[in-house]
């Protein structure tokens, strides 16, 4: 391996990288206020990809109707959960929060298919199509469930997002898709090396996000909720702060993320329905190496994986996957021996 073949490997890797980091922040970011390993998180990336590539091609996106479905059954749950309680003064207002409210970002979409809207309306309508996506889930799903355990609530994550892909499958089809690159030109380096332009955007993008997600989280008032519900959920009802609501905050800020990462990564790789697991699946792994509570760990952990997959595709392109998923063991066995293990008494274990 030549120096010049390690650079251009590094440039991949730190474009891989820097979608894990958004990917991984998304991640933590629900773990921590939520207990929820949000297995799902790809497949949103996914679904705004595959929009995008819809508006591209003059078509109305399938997400519209996966959307209008999701916010149907969210309704019914809430509407539901109300009668059981006999608070039928409240029905007007959930089925206003859980069911006209995601459709207005259907019928912005619908809209902006019929009038072959401009290049960054798709953009912007692909986002906003696919951020109700994540709090519906959880209110259909999670939130009936919220004080499961950790490892009840990852079950259900997993078997969610085999949910999805058969949506997926359903409202969009085997065929996959690429979208048209968000930056052109090149960017020429010493000794006439060159940076694609589509790289540099999708480095500065995940410096520029992350630099805001640091400033919500340490300047906005929802941001010290978030951070408060994820040190103490407990002492953050006792000052005011609902845990569901914050919960919902954290998953439409994750969808956010996710539909960011999918128009990034759409004009570089085709997208499947099914596509998503594996972005996630190496986010997690990042998400993993900061121990899913520490953000700048993550970002290193996302860097690092980023790397890793690059290099490790130039050794064997086969056992690349293998080789960024073998992380995770080290990690894990450092994990385990640095932290502190409490042995329980022996009339406890006899109990």
């Amino acid at each position: 391996m030549t120096w010049d073949v390690a650079l251009i490997l590094g440039i991949d890797g730190l474009a891989n990288g820097a979608v894990y980091l958004l990917a991984g922040l998304g991640l933590v970011l629900i773990f921590s206020v939520t207990r929820v390993v949000f297995v799902p998180f790809g497949d949103v990336a996914a679904f705004a990809a595959l929009t995008l590539a819809a508006f591209e091609t003059g078509r109305t996106p399938p997400t519209i109707g996966l959307v209008l479905t999701l916010a149907l059954l969210a309704t019914l749950t809430e509407v539901g959960s109300l009668v059981r309680r006999g608070e039928y003064a409240r029905i007007p207002k959930a089925v206003l929060a859980w069911g006209l409210v995601p459709a207005v970002p259907c019928l912005l979409a619908w809209l902006a298919a019929r009038a072959g809207m401009p290049a960054v309306l798709q953009i912007a309508a692909s986002v906003l199509l696919v951020v109700p996506i994540a709090p519906l889930l959880a209110r259909v799903v999670f939130q009936p469930i919220a004080d499961a355990s950790v490892l009840v609530l990852l079950i259900v994550s997993l078997a969610l997002h085999f949910l999805l892909s058969g949506l997926g499958l359903l409202f969009f089809g085997p065929e996959g898709s690429r979208t048209q690159p968000l930056a052109s030109g090149m960017l020429t380096l010493g000794d006439g090396f060159t940076v694609s332009g589509q790289v540099i955007l999708m480095v500065t993008s995940a410096l520029v996000l992350s630099g805001l997600f640091f400033l919500v989280f340490e300047r906005t008032v929802a941001g010290k909720a978030l951070r408060a519900t994820a040190v103490n959920r407990v002492g953050a009802r006792l000052v005011g702060i609902r845990p569901a609501r914050t919960a919902m905050l954290a998953y439409g800020c994750a969808s956010l993320l996710a539909g960011l990462i999918g128009i990034l990564i759409a004009p570089v790789t085709t997208m499947y329905y099914d596509s998503g697991f594996i972005i996630g699946l190496k986010a997690f792994v990042a998400a993993i190496i900061g121990g899913l509570v520490s953000y700048p760990m993550t970002a290193v952990g996302a860097l690092a994986v980023g790397l890793v997959e690059s290099f490790a595709s130039f050794w064997s392109g086969a056992l690349k996957d293998v080789i960024v998923f073998s992380l995770l063991i080290p990690v894990l066995m450092l994990r385990s021996f640095l932290a502190a293990h409490v042995e329980e008494d022996e009339e406890e274990l006899d109990q």
